[in-house]
Order: structure tokens, then sequence, then C-alpha cells
């Protein structure tokens, strides 16, 4: 069903990309390549942006030929994404302390991790440790999700979810993760993608997707999503994590 799925999208933006934007696969060995090349910028804007979480964690950014990546003003977790001057799409940072997570205390626990200890996020064995609890947590909000949208949408939708990916989140491990939901007679209700790490001290969550009933961390248009997602990889790569400013 997902590959299927991916070859609609490949189609579908042939008929919308603008042209000269460069459209990258959706392969994960393919993505960081395809965002070095585009253009890179500082993440910075002469109009006040506030106290927006991105601007302590994100300096450069990689985004298709016109676009523009930015921290949004006056709010604090959205980084915005504008063409030809309009915005198009936004992603949400959320930034979960560990002590009001008990849930992931527990997934900590049971993968060998004592987060009353120093943390060493460039050991093999705490990355692999790390990567079973980061995936435990992906699979219990997978399974809310699912359930959600059993309620909401019965048996109208198909909801799958997509493998999650070890990635790298600055100088953290983590992992990438995503579903949608496709409509029984045809066409996506809604995409959603994912990253999620741990610094010792906190959970820290990005996420954007196509979806018309969300008001945050959207796009209103699938194929936008899809063009920048590989951008999205590198920008998540380039993060000053773990931070101490």
């Amino acid at each position: 069903m997902l590959r299927l799925y991916h070859l609609i999208i490949g189609a579908a933006l042939l008929v919308f990309v603008p042209l000269g934007l460069k459209v990258t696969g959706s392969n994960s060995s393919q993505k960081s390549d395809s965002a070095k090349v585009v253009q890179v910028s500082r993440a910075t804007t002469a109009s006040p942006n506030g106290n927006n979480v991105w601007k302590k964690f994100v300096e450069k950014t990689a985004s298709p030929k016109g676009w523009q990546v930015l921290p949004c003003d006056g709010n604090t977790s959205l980084l915005c994404i504008s063409a030809n001057g309009q915005r198009i799409g936004t992603v949400e940072m959320l930034i979960l302390p560990l002590e009001k997570q008990p849930n992931f205390q527990k997934f900590l626990a049971q993968a060998g991790i004592d987060p009353s200890k120093k943390i060493d996020s460039q050991n093999p064995q705490y990355q692999t440790q790390l990567s079973s609890a980061l995936n435990t947590w992906v699979n219990e909000h997978y399974a809310g999700l699912e359930k959600d949208r059993q309620g909401s949408y019965g048996d109208r939708i198909n909801f799958s979810s997509y493998p999650s990916q070890k990635v790298q989140i600055g100088k953290l491990p983590g992992v990438r993760y995503g579903f949608v939901g496709l409509k029984r007679q045809g066409g996506v209700q809604e995409q959603h993608v994912g990253y999620v790490t741990f610094d010792g001290k906190a959970l820290y969550v990005i996420a954007t997707a196509f979806d018309p009933a969300s008001q945050t961390g959207k796009f209103d248009k699938l194929e936008n999503l899809a063009v920048f997602e590989p951008y999205l990889d590198a920008i998540a790569l380039n993060l000053r994590l773990p931070n101490s400013i």
C-alpha cells in the first residue's frame, strides 16, 4: 500500500511542483545528499520573533531554491516555510521535560538507561539503548493516534505507519517516524512526519504534516510537504543539540 502511495505522490509532484524546484526522493539515503546542494541560509531575520524556541537550536537551514525557512515571528514553537513571500507550511518543535514523561522514563529503564546518570551520546551501546526507548515511544504515540483516527474516521480511512528510521538530530541519536491516512475512495487524507530525540533531560519532538484538521505544524498542500521533507532531514541533522545555551 505504501509503495503504491509513494508512486502516486511521485506522479503528483510532476504535475504540481513549480518549475525550478529540485525534487528529491523519499529514500533516506538520498535525502541528505540532495539537500546539501541547494541554498543554505542562516536562520536570522530583521523582524522580531520573540522567544521562539527554534532560535535556540537552528542556525542554518536548507530549503528548495526560492523558499525561505525562518523561526516564525511571535510564536514559541514554530518554524515558518515560505515561497514567493507566502507562508506555505510550519514545523513544530515540542520540548518535553523528562520529569513530566513517566512513560518515557519507563521506556528508558526497560532499555537499560538510568537517566540519573550522565549520558554519553556517542557511546554505541547507549545509542542502541536509546533507539530502543525512542522506538517504544513512537509505537505508543502511533497506537494512540490510530485509536483516535479509528474513532474519527471509522473504516473510511486506511491508517498506516512508516517504519521508523535511525537518524542523527544534531549530535544526538534520534528516530524519524511518520504515518499516512489513505482514503478508501482514493487520495490522501493526512500525512505526518516526525523526529524525536532525548538529551538526558528532555524529549525533543519535531513534527509537521499535511492534515486539514491540524492547526499548527502543517502544510496546506501535500505536494509542498513532499518537496520539503528531504530538507527537513538536513535541518534536523544540523540542529544545535545537545544545547547548553
